[in-house]
């Protein structure tokens, strides 16, 4: 791989876990994965998302920033580059739509604070697949607190993730793939395609890809 730090990014669903941990075992990179099942406030989110949107933010935000700030610094003399499923954003994403006017620029002052102590990845890959194969995808894997999510929540996610990236123009190499119409997960050959996508020299920018 060209890039020594990915993040693979996507709404809820999206495979983001899966192509990761694929990756990193087929090209020896150091795999960070988020630590999401441990955040007592997030079935009750789901339960009653006005009351616990806050604590839930802030937990998941203080939980990846320790995280990333420990494996982001320590360097693996043994693999060849770094891949996470997830990016710090995901947690300023997910507030903008969660929470009140006035909360969210609380947090907003948190995370800006964050945010600047850790490096941006090489490469943000953006895995995007419409709301109808988000659902299918959650569904499947049949976890009982996101059983419940509607489409408009995962609509409203998807759209914050697109008003980042426009925010971000030449600030970092964003490279959004279209996976409606392959399944890289039990497809050997649309595996091969997402990777050769990825290991491309991107330039600065939004690059938009459908396989």
């Amino acid at each position: 791989m060209r890039y020594n730090f990915i993040a693979i990014e996507g709404n809820i669903g999206a495979g983001k876990t899966s192509l990761s941990t694929k990756i990193a075992e087929d090209f020896n990179a150091k795999l960070i994965l988020e630590e999401f099942e441990d955040n007592a406030f997030l079935p009750k989110f789901y339960k009653e998302p006005d009351k616990y949107a806050f604590p839930l933010e802030m937990t998941f935000l203080a939980s990846r920033y320790q995280q990333l700030k420990d494996q982001l610094g320590q360097q693996d003399l043994f693999k060849d580059f770094t891949i996470s499923d997830y990016y710090i954003v995901k947690s300023l994403i997910f507030a903008k739509k969660t929470l009140p006017v006035d909360e969210y620029n609380l947090y907003s002052k948190f995370f800006n604070i964050i945010i600047s102590q850790l490096p941006k990845p090489d490469l943000l890959v953006y895995l995007y697949l419409e709301t109808t194969n988000l659902q299918k995808n959650i569904h499947k894997r049949g976890r009982s607190y996101e059983l419940s999510i509607e489409d408009e929540y995962l609509d409203k996610i998807q759209d914050s993730y697109f008003d980042f990236f426009k925010q971000q123009p030449g600030a970092m190499r964003i490279l959004i793939i279209d996976t409606n119409e392959i399944d890289f997960v039990n497809n050997k050959e649309d595996y091969k395609k997402i990777v050769a996508i990825i290991n491309k020299d991107y330039e600065p920018g939004i690059h938009r890809v459908i396989p």
